[in-house]
């Protein structure tokens, strides 16, 4: 009963989206400064806050694998090869944001 439910719910919930996106206007229309200054605030505010998670994240996660790898030096191969592994994800975050920020700043999909 509970997935015949769930799904109609997500078909009510993709129809009632619909009517919104196939109601848009087809010729664009330019944002004034105030908007604009705007999405340029958010994406640095966005990026900033990005960086500084990743960046926190990063630094907790070598402490952790420091502080590992100097209880136990024989499984520090282990421990390193993980860490570099969690940095790359972390690190992926980031990019994340950047590109989310370019395409605000530049794509525009508020037009």
């Amino acid at each position: 009963m509970s997935k015949v439910f769930t799904a109609l719910l997500a078909l009510v919930a993709v129809l009632g989206v619909s009517n919104a996106a196939f109601a848009a206007e087809t010729g664009g229309v330019l944002l004034d400064s105030s908007s604009l200054g705007l999405a340029v605030l958010g994406a640095a505010l966005g990026m900033g806050l990005a960086a500084a998670g990743c960046g926190i994240g990063q630094g907790l996660g070598l402490r952790a694998a420091c502080e590992g790898i100097a209880r136990n030096p024989d499984a520090g191969q282990k421990i390193q090869v993980t860490l570099i592994l969690g940095l790359a994800f972390v690190e992926s975050l980031a990019i994340y944001a950047l590109v989310v920020s370019l395409i605000v700043l530049f794509a525009n999909p508020f037009v």
